[in-house]
């Protein structure tokens, strides 16, 4: 089976609905078709940083499979979310397309025998809810436009964004087109600025012409003598005494003022939910934190229930099991709140050494010296009992 074989996983019911693909009619009365902006936004490269400083913190999320479910399939997936990701590229592009088109749709891989294998986020240029025997289908076509594809809804994880007047899909990003335009006119009057900065104008009344051609002639030669990369003279410019009144044309073209410029920066922060110090990476503590509860954990719990949906059924979900997307934020905070934070930790048996050590990117103990709690008394282990009194004094 081959690779694109294996993101369609073709079966015959797949393609019949392909075929046949009845549209199914949402409460809404809108029509359900997803169709993304072609990427447009992310060629812009403030944008682009900014989903990226997004997607780089996406892509730090450890994702763990909780419960005794399918057991192949998680230990499978424990290691790498398919034959052809880690989990920080996979989670990095889910967040990509997910900022980019505000929709991500995660479909089942399948091995040779049609087994469930993994999860692959493509990029699409159109995807349509449609029904089949009583039963919900996404139908999407990849951007080249050449293949068309079909799964179970309830097999796959559909992540969005700006969800509103489709029942299923987010909207597009056409809020953001003045910005962009802004960004797009910024950019070209800064290129133009240089351009005219770097050229010499003059003005000056001319006298002893009676026809228009010999005034365009003038014009022509005179530029030639002074301006063309042949000109001699020294860049020295002579003026006949033909021309009156010279003067320098002083070019000054108008750009974006600093203010403007950040306004026009701000609108895209707001946007994504960003700012320069993540984009610059100096956020930490407080700051890092808030970033994480804003834009971070609301993406790992849409991920984590939209894939335990996707790999679980409704009765192994009951029993417990689930996906679950983490990070440490501790390594986010200050040196001095760390200390703090282990110190607390450690007195009262909440962290175990290697937690500790963790906080401060140290590698972890063997697990017969890591794993364990101390408490003050001061220090004992606490899966030790307590030394009686006297006992301490009868061993000496």
């Amino acid at each position: 089976m081959s690779i694109i074989d294996k993101i369609l996983g073709k079966t015959k019911e797949a393609e019949k609905v392909i075929e046949s693909g009845k549209t199914f009619k949402l409460v809404s009365a809108y029509d359900p078709v997803f169709r993304d902006w072609r990427g447009q936004i992310y060629e812009s490269m403030l944008v682009r940083a900014a989903v990226d400083a997004r997607s780089r913190h996406v892509s730090k999320l450890k994702v763990e499979f909780i419960g005794s479910a399918k057991p192949d399939l998680s230990a499978r997936l424990n290691k790498r979310p398919n034959p052809w990701d880690t989990w920080s590229q996979f989670l990095y592009r889910v967040n990509t397309i997910l900022d980019a088109t505000n929709n991500c749709l995660l479909v089942p891989i399948y091995d040779d025998g049609l087994n469930k294998i993994g999860f692959f986020p493509v990029l699409v240029s159109e995807v349509k809810l449609v029904e089949f025997k009583g039963e919900l289908w996404l139908r999407y076509k990849f951007r080249n436009g050449t293949k068309t594809a079909a799964c179970r809804l309830i097999e796959a994880a559909l992540l969005r964004k700006f969800q509103f007047r489709n029942d299923f899909f987010g909207e597009s990003n056409s809020s953001l087109d003045e910005t962009m335009d802004l960004i797009s006119i910024q950019k070209q009057g800064i290129k133009e600025a240089i351009k005219s900065t770097n050229s010499y104008k003059f003005m000056a009344q001319s006298s002893n012409f009676t026809l228009a051609s010999d005034l365009e002639k003038e014009q022509t030669n005179f530029s030639e003598r002074n301006f063309s990369k042949e000109a001699k003279g020294g860049k020295v410019l002579l003026f006949p005494n033909t021309f009156k009144d010279i003067k320098q044309i002083d070019i000054k073209p108008y750009t974006p003022d600093k203010d403007q410029m950040d306004l026009i920066e701000q609108n895209v922060f707001d946007y994504f939910g960003v700012n320069k110090e993540i984009l610059q990476n100096k956020a930490v503590g407080d700051t890092w934190t808030a970033f994480y509860e804003g834009a971070v954990e609301p993406f790992a719990i849409q991920f984590s229930e939209t894939m335990t949906n996707a790999l679980y059924s409704e009765r192994e979900i009951a029993f417990g099991a689930e996906v679950a997307c983490t990070t440490n934020r501790v390594q986010y905070m200050s040196f001095s709140d760390k200390k703090a934070y282990v110190e607390g930790g450690l007195d009262r048996g909440i962290l175990t050494i290697n937690e500790a050590r963790e906080v401060y990117n140290l590698p972890p103990l063997p697990p017969e010296q890591g794993d364990r709690f101390v408490a003050r008394g001061e220090y004992y282990f606490i899966q030790e009992e307590n030394p009686k009194e006297g006992e301490e004094d009868d061993k000496e």
